[in-house]
């Protein structure tokens, strides 16, 4: 019978997490006795890793960038979650507000589409070359 695949597999299954074999013993002793250093190494990797993709791949036209961009984003809007390293768990463990860091990272990703979209105007526009201007 085939296993039940967890949130924290799922994030090392896509890259999210990159383990060294210290962390993995540290994470295996996390439903024991894990110090707060460590759970908060483990959370902080998990969060640097999201951060990077969702402001990496926010402009994403490739699917597997749009896909690493969707998932970070859908981590940090997920609420109600159990997960060991879901957001609001992290951010408990971090001692992060969740909403405030959600409505900045959304604050930061419509700044950055609408800096996209005017740029795009731009590039698409000809440019008025400078004629010499002549004396009379």
């Amino acid at each position: 019978m085939a296993g039940k695949v967890t949130y924290e597999q799922t994030l090392v299954a896509h890259g999210w997490v990159h383990w060294t074999p210290r962390t993995l013993v540290s994470l295996r002793n996390c439903s024991r006795k894990t110090s707060a250093r460590e759970k908060k190494n483990s959370c902080s990797q998990c969060w640097e890793n999201a951060v990077e993709y969702f402001q990496k791949y926010v402009l994403a036209r490739k699917p597997n960038g749009k896909k690493l961009f969707q998932e970070a984003e859908e981590w940090f809007l997920e609420k109600d979650s159990d997960g060991l390293f879901s957001f609001e768990n992290s951010c408990e463990t971090l001692e992060l507000h969740p909403d405030y860091i959600r409505q900045g990272l959304l604050v930061w990703k419509e700044a950055k589409l609408k800096l996209s979209s005017v740029g795009g105007h731009r590039a698409g526009r000809p440019k008025l070359s400078r004629t010499a201007s002549r004396k009379l």
